[in-house]
């Protein structure tokens, strides 16, 4: 598939760094979006010399035209693939009819368990003894799309929040570029809600 990659973003931007770190990926990055002034991440796209742009939804009467919004910005820039790090918006079904397929997101948990913002604090919080990191593919749900890559993490009994999260984002840091690899050398491939990622020869 190739083509020009957006970041959307909400916070320090960890992942994102990430995929800059990456050769294979770091020429593909062209624009870097967040829904929040001021974060680390926008510094991290600053110093790659990657162009980037805040549009926060309080600016707009609805989410209708915040999304029209976010949409002028990635056609504006010729965006063809999207990838949600830390981004913390549900974007609605404009964006998707647009990018579905070619949108991905990574999650710290493993889905369908725990969905929605609060991926880490939910799996502490029910007591599980296994958690993890999914990327998938965006559909019209909060977290609902077909996976495309996941990995298990086991819950320590002393586990809190501050203790855990580093090991999903040493997960994440793995998975999402594997995944966005794969999209961007068109070797996923999708049927219903199964994918496959065909491996190089």
């Amino acid at each position: 598939m190739g083509g020009r990659v957006a970041v959307l973003v909400s916070g320090s931007g960890t992942n994102l760094q990430v995929l800059l770190d990456d050769p294979s990926i770091r020429p593909h990055i062209a624009f870097v979006l967040s829904d929040r002034s001021g974060v680390r991440a926008l510094e991290r796209a600053r110093r790659a010399d990657v162009e980037v742009d805040v549009i926060e939804p309080g600016l707009f009467p609805d989410r209708v035209t915040f999304d029209e919004a976010v949409l002028a910005a990635l056609r504006g820039r010729g965006i063809d693939v999207l990838v949600s790090a830390g981004y913390m918006r549900v974007l609605g079904s404009r964006v998707l009819e647009v990018y579905e397929g070619r949108w991905l997101n990574v999650h710290p948990a493993l889905l369908p368990a725990f969905p929605g913002m609060h991926g880490v604090a939910d799996a502490l919080a029910y007591g599980v003894k296994v958690t993890g990191v999914t990327v998938h593919l965006v559909d019209e749900g909060t977290d609902s799309g077909p996976v495309v890559l996941q990995e298990a993490i086991a819950v320590r009994d002393d586990d809190t929040w501050d203790s855990l999260e580093p090991r999903i984002h040493e997960v994440e840091h793995r998975l999402l570029p594997r995944a966005l690899r794969a999209l961007l050398e068109g070797r996923l491939e999708v049927a219903g809600r199964r994918v496959r990622i065909r491996e190089t020869s």
